[in-house]
């Protein structure tokens, strides 16, 4: 694409993407959804593109200011955002970031999947479970009032992760021994956590302008679930059952991303849980285009790129990728174009841009 500027303008307008995920017949336009967008993709973005002019590094609304700019200059048409101040205290490894926008201090960080901050009942009440009543509603005030016309805010942020928050205040393999000889303890931490969501949540909903809830819990692998689909169905999925509900109810859709082999648990999440639709789709788990075949008369479904194509793929087959996605995806709604997970900062710049320059032109 153009150095410096994308072919088609778009205008930003949350009701066609309201009713593109509802599916409400083929949309207008191609609609985008990614669950996040590294900083350091933002950064370049904003540099490239200028798009911070006269907003000074010392603005306390810095942050908020990039997020907003970036997603209007690239075609979304919301800004994903939650509460302030609720994060979970968790154990973290750290190894060296190799991507060329790497992260400032060269390092990036992963959960401890040995063992995890509760292992026992003693770390259960010991555990310094955050006060979500004093959560800031800082930033969902500021883009309330701030967001430009057309833009809506999609509530997002640190709830709805059940089986993720289980994995992580557990670590992985503890988890796992936990699930056999400690069930009592998984249970309590598992209703801990929902107790939360529920009232993250319901501050969320408060906002006029949030339109939609997505939920982002990664529940699988390759091959299959990280724990067992019974135990997913006993431990996680009441979660999101749960934010769901508090979603339908207050005219919100729910959306989900989740990475991983969900096969044996999709019917749970589209006809229990109720999700509106899905994100994160890899090449070697699911293609997309078989997953709108097999899925989307029931819910939408978001991205679909692999992130390892987009990688490793040049300008022109991006393109040929993204013309072809659109054409099986986009009849009847229910399709946003993006990555197959989100646009990590080891995926060229270059590259990502071609797709949303793709999906533009393809409206035109």
């Amino acid at each position: 694409m153009k150095k410096n500027a994308f072919s088609r303008e778009v205008q930003p307008n949350w009701q066609g993407l309201y009713d593109c995920v509802l599916r409400k017949g083929t949309p207008d336009r191609v609609y985008n959804a990614e669950l996040l967008l590294d900083t350091e993709v933002q950064e370049a973005v904003c540099e490239r593109f200028g798009l911070l002019k006269g907003i000074e590094k010392t603005d306390p609304h810095y942050d908020l200011h990039m997020h907003m700019a970036v997603q209007r200059f690239l075609g979304y048409d919301y800004v994903r955002v939650g509460l302030l101040g609720a994060d979970l205290q968790l154990s973290f490894i750290s190894t060296k970031d190799t991507a060329d926008l790497a992260r400032k201090g060269g390092r990036r960080d992963f959960i401890d999947e040995h063992k995890g901050p509760i292992g026992s009942w003693d770390d259960f009440n010991a555990y310094p479970w955050p006060d979500v009543e004093k959560a800031s509603t800082e930033a969902l005030e500021w883009y309330s009032e701030n967001l430009p016309e057309g833009m809506c805010i999609i509530g997002g942020g640190g709830f709805a992760h059940s089986a993720e928050h289980l994995t992580m205040l557990f670590g992985y393999e503890k988890l796992c021994f936990a699930l056999f000889d400690q069930r009592d303890l998984v249970k309590a931490v598992a209703d801990r956590l929902l107790d939360m969501y529920r009232t993250m949540l319901k501050k969320i909903l408060e906002f006029e302008r949030v339109k939609f809830v997505w939920g982002s819990d990664d529940m699988g692998f390759r091959s299959g679930t990280l724990i067992s689909p019974d135990d997913l169905r006993e431990f996680a999925l009441p979660g999101h059952k749960l934010m769901a509900q508090m979603s339908h109810n207050a005219g919100r859709p729910y959306l989900l991303h989740s990475c991983g082999n969900l096969g044996d648990i999709m019917e749970d999440l589209i006809e229990d849980v109720e999700i509106d639709a899905k994100h994160s789709f890899e090449d070697t788990i699911e293609d997309v285009r078989d997953a709108k075949k097999k899925y989307g008369n029931r819910i939408a479904l978001f991205g679909g790129i692999d992130v390892d194509f987009l990688c490793r793929s040049d300008e022109q087959q991006i393109r040929e990728r993204v013309r072809d996605t659109l054409d099986k995806c986009m009849p009847g709604g229910g399709y946003c174009l993006g990555t197959g997970n989100s646009v990590a900062n080891y995926i060229p710049l270059d590259n990502y841009l071609a797709m949303l320059d793709e999906g533009r032109n393809y409206a035109s």
